[in-house]
C-alpha cells in the first residue's frame, strides 16, 4: 500500500494512514509487505463455508512471515444452487470477481495476494484477476466434502442429480428420493467429484499455485490448518522477492496445467476457463491448439461422476501429485513452482500408480486426452464434449433432432413426454449472449442418465455442461444461435451426425436447403436481459475464447 515502505514517512499519505489506524493497524504494520486475503467465505455456498477460518489461519501465517494482511470478500455462487433461472448469473459472476479483485487490489495498492476459493467460477474468476495484476499470488480451497456412505454404497452429489431421473421414471419411491437429498451432500467443502470444481482446484496445484494435497484433502483435515499458515508465510516471501504471478503461470506452466486437466478426466469447463486465462496472457491459443494440446496426454485417472472412484479415493491413491508422476514424461519438467522448489524435484522418487484410481501412461484408461473438439457446418468455431464420459456405443450418432429454445423446455420434455430413442435434443439460444449466461445444462443431462437414456439419445448445444455430466453431451457449439450460428436453423426431425473420433458435428441438410434458411431468417425467442445481464449480452465474446467479458 505504501510505495515509499522503508522510506521517510511521506505526509501526503497522513489521510490513507489515518484511516487504516482506525482499523486497528498500527504506525510499524504499514511498513511491512501489504498482503490481500481475498475470501469468498459464505455460508450459503459449502465449498466455501471452512474459508471464514480458514482466511484467520492464512492471516496467521502472513502475520508470523512479517507481512501485514488485510481481508475483503468477493461473490461465491454455487452452481449446484443456481440451477434454472439463477444460472443466468453465474458465468457473468466469473468475470465480476476478477474485475471486483482488480478494483481493489488497485484501489488499495496491495502488494501480495493469497486467493481463497473453491468452486466452479470463483476459482477461475481469481485466476484471471491474478494474471491481470500480475502480483505475487498464491492460491488455497478449502477441501472436498466427505463422501455419503448409505447402505453399503458410496454415494456424491452427482448421483443426486441422476437420482431425479431415477424418480422420475419411477425406479426409487418419494420416500426414498427425500431420505437422499437430505444425506448425499455429508459435509462442507467441494463435491467429491472430478466437476469444474475440483478440476480448477487441481489445476491450480498441478501449476504449483497451491500446495500439493489442498483440493483433494477432506475439508475438515487438520493438515488445512497448517497448509494455510505455510500459505500466508510464503506469499510474504514472494512479495518480498517482487515475483510477479506470471513469473510462474507461464505458457509452457498453463499447457502443463492442461495437460494435467486432460489426463485427469476433467470438466469441459475447464476448456472455457482456461481458453479465458490464455485470451489474457496473450497467447495466440486457438480451441483447435487447445485440443492438441489436451489430445497429447494418455487419460489415466477418471473420477465421479465418469467412474466409480470419488475425490478422496484420489487423494489416499496420492493425487495431483501422483498423478503428475504417472504422465511426467509428457510435461515441461524445468518449472518453477511459487511454492518454492521446480516441478522435477517433486517428482522424484514418487511410487508407482496404484494402476486403478491412477493408471500408468503405459496402461491408460484412453489414449488422446478425456475432451474432442469437434467441428462441421453446425459447429464451424467448435464444438466441445468430454469424450470420456461417453459410453463407447454413442461415440458415433446419428440421429433426428429435437430442437428446444431454451433449458427450461427440454427440462419439460423430459419430464412429462417420451424421448424416442436415437434423438439428438438441440437446446439453443443457451450460449453465452442467448441465454443470457451460457447455461449449464446438468440437470437434464442428468435427467438422461437417471432415465437410462445417455445410451441412446445426445444432447447438442449451445449452452454448456456441468463438469458432473456424463453421456453424449456436446456443449460450447460456436458460433452460438444468438450470433446467427448454424444451430439457429436446425428443425425438428433434421438428420445429426456426432462422430467424437473423427472430430466432426454435422448437420446433415443440404447446403441449399441452409441457405434457403437462412434467406429466410428465423426469430429469436424472448430471453429477457434484465439488469447486468444487458451488459453482459452486449459484451461478452464467443465460448471458442473463453466468453470474456470485463
Amino acid at each position: 500500500m505504501n510505495p515509499h515502505r522503508g522510506l521517510p514517512e511521506d505526509m501526503t499519505e497522513a489521510y490513507y494512514r489515518g484511516l487504516m489506524h482506525s482499523v486497528g493497524y498500527r504506525k510499524k504494520d504499514l511498513e511491512k509487505p501489504q498482503i490481500a486475503v481475498v475470501n469468498s467465505w459464505t455460508d450459503v455456498n459449502p465449498g466455501h463455508q471452512p474459508l471464514r477460518e480458514l482466511a484467520q489461519r492464512v492471516r496467521e501465517g502472513i502475520w508470523a512471515a512479517g507481512g501485514c494482511p488485510g481481508e475483503f470478500n468477493v461473490p461465491a455462487p454455487c452452481d449446484g444452487m443456481a440451477q434454472g433461472p439463477g444460472m443466468h448469473y453465474i458465468l457473468p459472476q466469473r468475470d465480476l470477481i476478477a474485475a471486483s479483485i482488480e478494483a481493489m487490489v488497485g484501489a488499495h495498492g496491495f502488494e501480495g495476494i493469497v486467493m481463497l476459493g473453491s468452486c466452479d467460477k470463483i476459482l477461475p474468476g481469481m485466476l484471471m484477476a491474478a494474471i491481470r495484476m500480475n502480483l505475487p499470488t498464491l492460491f488455497l480451497t478449502a477441501g472436498a466434502m466427505m463422501p455419503c456412505r448409505l447402505g453399503g454404497k458410496v454415494v456424491t452429489t452427482p448421483d443426486l442429480k441422476e437420482a431425479i431421473g431415477q424418480r422420475n421414471n419411477g425406479k426409487i419411491d418419494q420416500e426414498t428420493f427425500l431420505d437422499w437429498q437430505e444425506r448425499f451432500c455429508a459435509t462442507s467443502g467441494t463435491c467429491s467429484m472430478m466437476g469444474t470444481a475440483n478440476t480448477m482446484g487441481c489445476f491450480l496445484e498441478a501449476t504449483g499455485l497451491a500446495p500439493f494435497g489442498s483440493a483433494t484433502m477432506l475439508a475438515f483435515d487438520a493438515a488445512k490448518v497448517r497448509q494455510a499458515r505455510d500459505v500466508g508465510e510464503r506469499v510474504v516471501e514472494l512479495t518480498r522477492q517482487k515475483r510477479p504471478f506470471r513469473d510462474y503461470l507461464t505458457p509452457q506452466n498453463l499447457e502443463n496445467g492442461i495437460r494435467y486437466v486432460s489426463a485427469s478426466g476433467g470438466s469441459t469447463n475447464a476448456v472455457l476457463h482456461l481458453m479465458a486465462c490464455a485470451s489474457l496472457m496473450e497467447m495466440g491459443m486457438t480451441l483447435d491448439a487447445f485440443g492438441r494440446i489436451q489430445a497429447s496426454v494418455p487419460v489415466v485417472g477418471k473420477y465421479k461422476p465418469s467412474s466409480g472412484f470419488n475425490l478422496t479415493d484420489f487423494h489416499e491413491a496420492g493425487g495431483v501429485l501422483a498423478l503428475l508422476g504417472a504422465i511426467k514424461g509428457y510435461l515441461d519438467l524445468d518449472i518453477e513452482l511459487p511454492m518454492g522448489g521446480r516441478l522435477e524435484e517433486y517428482l522424484e522418487g514418487l511410487p508407482a500408480p496404484d494402476g486403478q484410481i491412477i493408471r500408468a501412461a503405459g496402461n491408460p484408461l484412453e489414449e488422446g486426452g478425456c475432451f474432442a473438439v469437434l467441428r462441421g457446418n453446425l459447429a464451424p468455431d467448435g464444438a466441445v464434449v468430454k469424450k470420456t464420459g461417453v459410453e463407447p456405443g454413442m461415440l458415433r450418432h446419428r440421429g433426428e433432432a429435437v430442437v428446444f429454445d431454451s433449458e427450461e423446455d427440454v427440462r419439460e420434455f423430459l419430464l412429462k413426454r417420451a424421448v424416442k430413442p436415437g434423438s439428438v435434443l438441440v437446446v439453443r439460444y443457451e450460449g453465452p449472449k442467448g441465454g443470457p449466461g451460457m447455461r449449464e445444462l446438468s440437470i437434464p443431462a442428468g435427467m438422461l442418465v437417471g432415465m437410462g437414456l445417455h445410451t441412446s439419445v445426445a444432447m447438442v448445444t449451445d449452452g454448456r455442461f456441468s463438469g458432473a455430466t456424463r453421456g453424449p453431451c456436446v456443449g460450447h457449439v460456436c458460433p452460438e444461435a444468438w450470433d446467427d450460428g448454424p444451430i439457429a436453423y436446425v428443425h425438428d426431425g433434421d438428420l445429426i451426425e456426432i462422430d467424437v473420433p473423427e472430430g466432426r458435428l454435422q448437420l446433415l441438410v443440404p447446403d441449399d436447403e441452409l441457405k434457403r434458411r437462412r434467406e429466410a431468417g428465423t426469430k429469436k425467442p424472448n430471453h429477457p436481459a434484465p439488469g447486468l445481464l444487458t451488459a453482459y449480452r452486449k459484451m461478452v465474446g464467443s465460448a471458442d475464447t473463453g466468453a470474456l467479458w470485463l
